[in-house]
């Protein structure tokens, strides 16, 4: 498998593992996500994960919901997904995206696969598991997150930019310049890491 992939499925192996760790009675308790629960969160990876197909004319494939069940219906995404990064010349093809021309696997490793550690955040603080994210994502994310041009993150921070109801990043929330990598990138892109 390439680096992408292999990103990918670390990831998303990381997230499955939170899914499975929620109670049963924890699932309707409130994310740092504002207006959001724990299956929100859940819902929201899902929903980017058919975000990523559409640009290839594929749909997700049949499956339980996120109401009936999140982890089946998060395996079944995640397997969607797999398939297009499985496939070398589909994985290479271009698609039009709202941040430019990508290839299909670009876009998925900018994208949902740089969702997974942050919104699997936003799934362990709401339902008391350990949050830590991986160093070597928060590591990337904030290389990445923190070189963006600044017109680009105020677009990011905009709600509706990208599309109707989308909100990239929410404000900065600021945090001590000597903080943990870790709180610092969680705050510059709106989340409050003390937030319990």
């Amino acid at each position: 498998m390439n680096e992408i992939a292999d990103r990918y499925r670390r990831r998303a192996d990381a997230f499955a593992h939170l899914i499975d760790g929620v109670a049963p009675e924890l699932w309707a308790d409130p994310s740092p996500c504002a207006d959001w629960d724990a299956r929100d969160v859940v819902r929201h990876i899902i929903d980017m994960h058919a975000v990523m197909l559409a640009p290839l004319g594929r749909t997700l494939s049949p499956a339980p919901s996120v109401d009936e069940d999140p982890a089946a219906a998060f395996r079944a995404a995640r397997a969607d997904v797999e398939a297009i990064l499985a496939d070398p010349a589909v994985a290479a093809t271009m698609c039009d995206t709202p941040g430019g021309r990508v290839s299909a696997e670009g876009h998925v490793d900018r994208v949902v696969s740089d969702d997974l550690p942050l919104h699997g955040w936003d799934l362990a603080r709401a339902t008391g598991q350990d949050d830590t994210i991986d160093p070597q994502d928060v590591e990337r994310l904030w290389a990445g997150t923190s070189s963006l041009p600044a017109e680009l993150l105020a677009q990011f921070r905009t709600p509706g930019a990208f599309g109707p109801g989308v909100v990239v990043f929410g404000p900065e929330v600021k945090v001590p310049a000597d903080a943990p990598l870790q709180d610092r990138l969680l705050g510059m892109i709106g989340r409050d890491p003390a937030r319990r």
